[in-house]
C-alpha cells in the first residue's frame, strides 16, 4: 500500500520489457533480519542506501509477481537530451550510497533527484517537507507536468482474481488440484465441461504454479515440471479468449496523504466543535478511490475537540494499520490491524493510551465487503487495563462518490465488565482532495447506567493536500 517507485529507461529498442530500470532501496535482506529491527533501523538511518541499474523486466517479476504489487507506469515527456543527462549523472554516482531514511530519504526522494538532474527548472523535491510517500511524487510529477501518458500493469495475484470470476464456481477447485499436481492434467481432458472453461482451468492452473514458484512453495525442478505438463495440456486445446482485466482507478487521481478536518456535532446533547490534522496516509473512513481495497495506513494523526473553549483528545494515533483482505477461492488471505495511540473508546469514556493488534477474516464481492475481526487490547488509566474485543464489520464501496462503513464491537475487560461500541461512517467524494463525512458512535457499559452510555454525532469536511 505504501508503494515504491523506481524509474524505466527506455533503450533503443521497441520494447519496455528491454528498458532500464534504475532503483534505489535500503542496503538489507529483510528476509535475513527480525522484522522490528529492521524498521525500526529503516525509520532512523541504519541503513545505506544503494543505486542499481537491472533490466526492467527483472523488477517486474520482483514487483509484479513475486511481491504481488500492480504496478502503474507513468511515462515523461523529457526529451533524448534530458534523459541522456540524467543517464550521465547516474553514472557519476555508481558505487556510492547515502543513508537511507524510510519517510524522508527514500527511494521515490532519490528519483526526483534524477528528474531535477534531466531538468534543472524542475522543483520536484521542494513539494515535501515532513515526509516522502511514493504516490505523492507522482502527484508532485503531475503537478509539475512532467507526466504525459500512463499504463497499467496487473500483478500476478489480480489475473488470478479475474480467472475467479472467469471460472464457473462448480470448477473454481480444478485449477489448485492441478498446480499442486493432486489431479492428474488427463483427467481434466475426459470430464465433460466446455472448451472455453477448460482453457481457463488450465491458464489459471499456470498462473497458480508461477505464483507458488514465486512464494518458494516448491523447487524449480518440480516448478519446471509441472510447468511443461500444463503447458503441453493447454496447448492442445487451441487459441481461446484473450483475458481482458479491467483497469481499476488510477492512483494519480486518489486524494493526497495529508488531511486537515473541520468539523461539529453533538456528544449527549453537548454541541462540539472539531479539528485535526494527519501528516500520513489514508484510513478506511477516506474515499478508497485508488487506493488498494481494505488497506490503513495512518501515523501521527491528531484530533481534538472544543467545548466552552477547552480542548480536548479525541483521537491522537501514532500508528494504524490494517489490512482487511478478501478471501476467495484461489487465497485464503488473513486480515489483521494494528493502533498505538490515544482514543476515547475507553470505560470511563476519556482519552488513553491504547495498544492493541488483532487479526481475523473479511470475505466481499464488487458491491463491499464484511470482516470478523479479534482485537486484544491495553490501555492505561487509573490503572493498567486489559481486554480483549470481538467486531463485525461492514464496507459498501461499489460507488467511485460514496461510501459506508459500519462497525458493531463488544469487548470484555478484565475487570469483569464488558462494553458496546457501534460505529458508522458515511462520507461523500466531492472532489479529488474534498471529503464530507458523518460520522455516528455509540458507547455503553454492562452496568447499562445512563451516565455511562454515549452517543456523539459529528460532520467534518476533509480537505486533502
Amino acid at each position: 500500500m505504501f508503494g515504491h517507485t523506481f524509474l524505466r529507461i527506455n533503450s533503443a529498442y521497441n520494447s519496455k520489457l528491454l528498458a532500464y530500470a534504475l532503483n534505489y532501496a535500503a542496503d538489507a535482506d529483510p528476509s535475513k533480519e527480525n522484522g522490528a529491527l529492521f524498521a525500526i533501523k529503516g525509520l532512523f538511518g541504519g541503513y545505506f542506501g544503494k543505486y542499481s541499474l537491472l533490466p526492467y523486466y527483472d523488477k517486474l517479476k520482483e514487483y509484479r509477481d513475486a511481491e504481488q504489487r500492480d504496478i502503474w507506469e507513468y511515462d515523461l515527456n523529457l526529451s533524448e537530451e534530458e534523459v541522456l543527462k540524467m543517464v550521465r549523472h547516474i553514472w557519476e554516482l555508481n558505487e556510492t550510497h547515502s543513508y537511507y531514511y524510510f519517510f524522508t530519504q527514500n527511494c521515490s526522494y532519490n528519483m526526483l533527484w534524477f528528474l531535477e538532474a534531466a531538468r534543472p527548472e524542475l522543483d520536484l523535491r521542494g513539494h515535501f517537507s515532513f515526509q516522502v510517500i511514493p504516490l505523492e511524487t507522482v502527484h508532485a510529477t503531475k503537478t509539475e507536468g512532467v507526466i504525459k501518458e500512463h499504463f497499467y500493469r496487473p500483478s500476478k495475484r489480480t489475473t488470478l482474481l479475474h480467472y475467479e470470476k472467469l471460472i464457473h464456481k462448480e470448477y473454481r477447485e480444478l485449477p489448485l488440484k492441478l498446480a499442486a499436481s493432486d489431479m492428474d492434467v488427463t483427467l481434466l481432458e475426459s470430464l465433460n465441461i466446455p472448451l472455453a472453461q477448460k482453457r481457463f482451468i488450465l491458464e489459471a492452473s499456470i498462473e497458480l504454479l508461477e505464483y507458488d514458484f514465486s512464494k518458494s512453495k516448491i523447487d524449480k525442478k518440480t516448478y519446471l515440471k509441472r510447468f511443461h505438463t500444463l503447458s503441453k495440456a493447454r496447448a492442445t486445446l487451441g487459441m481461446g479468449e484473450k483475458i481482458t482485466i479491467k483497469t481499476p482507478p488510477n492512483p494519480i487521481e486518489s486524494h493526497q496523504a495529508i488531511r486537515a478536518s473541520f468539523g461539529a456535532g453533538a456528544r449527549e446533547g453537548k454541541s462540539l466543535g472539531f479539528i485535526g490534522l494527519r501528516p500520513a496516509y489514508h484510513s478506511l473512513e477516506d474515499s478508497g478511490y485508488g487506493f488498494l481495497r481494505g488497506t490503513q495506513i495512518e501515523f501521527l494523526s491528531l484530533e481534538l475537540s472544543n467545548h466552552d473553549d477547552k480542548l480536548s483528545i479525541e483521537d491522537a494515533t501514532i500508528l494504524s494499520i490494517v489490512s482487511i483482505a478478501q478471501r476467495s477461492d484461489f487465497f485464503d488471505n488473513l486480515s489483521w490491524r494494528t493502533k498505538f495511540g490515544w482514543d476515547r473508546n475507553t470505560l470511563d469514556n476519556s482519552a488513553r493510551f491504547i495498544a492493541t493488534i488483532g487479526a481475523g477474516f473479511s470475505w466481499g464481492n464488487e458491491f463491499g465487503y464484511t470482516y470478523i475481526m479479534t482485537d486484544p487490547l491495553f490501555y492505561a488509566g487509573s490503572r493498567f487495563t486489559s481486554a480483549i474485543g470481538g467486531s463485525l464489520g461492514f464496507v459498501v464501496d461499489k460507488w467511485n462518490t460514496a461510501s459506508t462503513k459500519i462497525e458493531l464491537t463488544h469487548r470484555y475487560y478484565d475487570i469483569g465488565e464488558t462494553q458496546n461500541i457501534f460505529e458508522f461512517s458515511q462520507s461523500f467524494r466531492l472532489s479529488q482532495n474534498l471529503q464530507l463525512r458523518f460520522d455516528y458512535n455509540y458507547k455503553g457499559r454492562s452496568k447499562e447506567m445512563v451516565e455511562k452510555q454515549e452517543r456523539s454525532l459529528k460532520a467534518y469536511l476533509n480537505v486533502y493536500f
